[in-house]
């Protein structure tokens, strides 16, 4: 940009989100949808003690931008972070479903979404987790129809579950300024030590999440100057040049390829391969074997090509399903992914397992895909970061969402763990989502240890909130009340099933089958249950009033 340019500009990062909303769409064209006057707050903030927002900091806005009609969808940062809770999720879940309304319908809306966003807003963690699995979705099935356009442009950033939801757009614009990553560089040093990442160490960070490197190294489609012109023509082009053939989200023989033949730089602070004693296997492990008959050591590895990503075909009620399961490999090359995590190449890995399902039934019939879910969470690294992490684990995702909208019935089996954006690249797409209720089986959007470090409270407190607060429990149970659950499934030995435990978990993951084969293809099911009635009474609202808003004026 030269100095006249500079001086000229109309600031775009400078902007609130209303105002970036405004500065995008055509003039007079600007319709605001379940705005701060509607008065749709968190119901679970103030349980909390904190002051909530009107329009819990995300903007829906209808219009047209170079004549094309488009939904914009902008997170507010000065909100709690731009943090994604119960009600702005559902605000962004809801848009992009009533957008993929219109397409299917014929009537083509272009979806721009502004993510300027930490991720899961930890007071309302686990609906904060499921609403951007429902964002997800929703992105998923759109960009079948239209490209779906991403922009994040301020130094806030696209972080945590928010920045799948980029890797699965069609078009990423960024600017230099701008940031994206799984994990944010304070979460990596928390959780992994300063030596691993520097947070303040500016250079560094913008060295590895910066919109200039993301470009540089293909994980963002364009990097424009901060001005509010130069994002409308930049959109623009991108609306032009339609639905990509391969999104990048699909492209994984090549992330394979690129991964398993690169020599990426160790981290700062290397954990050498365990000389440990074999240890117990893990529950994933565990419930791998006792459902397909098939130990670890008899598998070759499949498709994806890792020895963390446990996957074969086996029978259930009748029929031939593929299971698929993260396991611990401590002699990984990425020693933050050892341990059972979900790293850079499990999220490729499971990419690939499921789309070899896909593409190997197309022209028949669509076998059942069970995802065994014990991940504790995705792997924390410079490495993992610098590399894409967050693309690999929206692959994941892509994945699942395509199977389960192609026909195939996704189930997950929570057997132990379901942490985070491990959890969402592994299950949460599933038509159906089961549980053991047995003590070890949780599902949270963060470690006790983490989530308090980064609360600011003692472990004893965070559990406390949990017993209060519901999204925000550790306990399966306290899960089931979100209504996101279709089964609980109790008595079962976790550690050690007998055959009886097998023969029931099996026959449970055989009715899920048959149920979801004979319900929609999307995630709506999860709204429908008494609990999410009662639960997700927030959730349900936004769909009622912004459904009846959209198709007015």
């Amino acid at each position: 940009m030269n100095r006249e340019s500079f001086l000229a500009r109309e600031s775009f990062i400078e902007k609130n989100a209303r105002e970036r909303v405004r500065a995008l769409l055509d003039e007079n064209t600007f319709r605001e949808l379940l705005g701060p006057f509607d008065r749709l707050e968190s119901p679970w903030l103030p349980k909390q003690q904190i002051v909530p927002q009107s329009d819990d900091g995300v903007v829906i806005a209808r219009g047209s931008l170079g004549g094309t009609p488009v939904m914009i969808a902008a997170v507010e940062s000065a909100f709690q972070g731009g943090s994604i809770g119960e009600v702005s999720g559902s605000k962004l879940a809801c848009a992009l479903e009533l957008t993929l309304g219109e397409c299917e319908k014929g009537n083509l809306v272009h979806p721009v979404l502004l993510l300027e966003t930490g991720g899961v807003r930890l007071q309302e963690a686990n609906l904060g987790l499921a609403v951007i699995a429902e964002i997800h979705a929703a992105i998923a099935a759109l960009t079948r129809h239209v490209p779906v356009v991403g922009v994040v442009a301020g130094m806030v950033g696209c972080f945590g579950g928010m920045s799948l939801a980029a890797g699965l757009c069609s078009h990423l614009i960024m600017t230099r300024q701008g940031r994206l990553g799984m994990n944010g560089p304070e979460v990596i040093e928390q959780e992994s030590g300063i030596e691993e990442l520097d947070a303040k160490d500016h250079r560094l960070v913008w060295g590895v999440f910066g919109g200039e490197q993301r470009h540089r190294t293909n994980l963002a489609d364009t990097l424009v100057d901060d001005d509010a012109g130069a994002f409308r023509e930049v959109i623009r082009a991108a609306f032009q040049r339609g639905v990509p053939e391969r999104p990048r989200s699909a492209q994984v023989e090549r992330s394979l390829l690129l991964r398993q033949h690169s020599s990426p730089p160790p981290p700062l602070s290397p954990r050498p391969p365990s000389s440990e004693p074999a240890r117990r296997p893990s529950r994933g492990q565990i419930w791998f074997t006792a459902l397909t008959g098939v130990d670890g050591a008899q598998l070759r590895p499949g498709p994806g090509g890792s020895k963390s990503v446990w996957s074969t075909d086996a029978p259930l009620a009748g029929e031939t399903a593929r299971f698929i399961a993260v396991v611990p490999d401590r002699e990984n090359r990425f020693p933050r992914a050892r341990e059972g995590e979900v790293g850079l190449e499990q999220g490729w890995a499971l990419a690939r397992e499921v789309r070899d399902v896909l593409e190997a039934d197309a022209n028949g019939a669509r076998r059942p895909i069970v995802a065994i879910v014990d991940v504790k969470s995705q792997a924390y690294g410079r490495t993992e970061e610098l590399l894409g992490i967050h693309l690999a684990c929206a692959a994941a995702v892509d994945a699942y969402a395509r199977a389960r909208m192609a026909g195939h019935p996704v189930m997950a089996l929570i057997v132990g763990s379901a942490m985070s954006g491990a959890f969402l690249a592994h299950g949460y797409q599933a038509n159906r989502i089961l549980a053991l209720d047995a003590a070890g089986v949780s599902v949270h959007a963060m470690s006790k240890a983490a989530a308090a470090r980064v609360t600011r409270r003692t472990v004893e407190e965070v559990e406390a909130l949990g017993d209060a607060i519901v999204p925000m429990s550790y306990s399966v149970n306290a899960y089931a009340q979100l209504g996101t659950l279709h089964r609980l499934i109790a008595g079962v030995n976790a550690d050690a099933p007998s055959g009886e435990d097998v023969r029931r978990v099996s026959a449970e993951l055989a009715g899920a089958v048959r149920d979801a084969r004979g319900g929609a293809r999307d995630l709506g099911n999860r709204l429908l249950s008494p609990e999410a009635r009662t639960t997700r009474a927030a959730s349900l609202e936004v769909r009622r009033r912004l459904g009846a808003q959209w198709t007015e004026g």
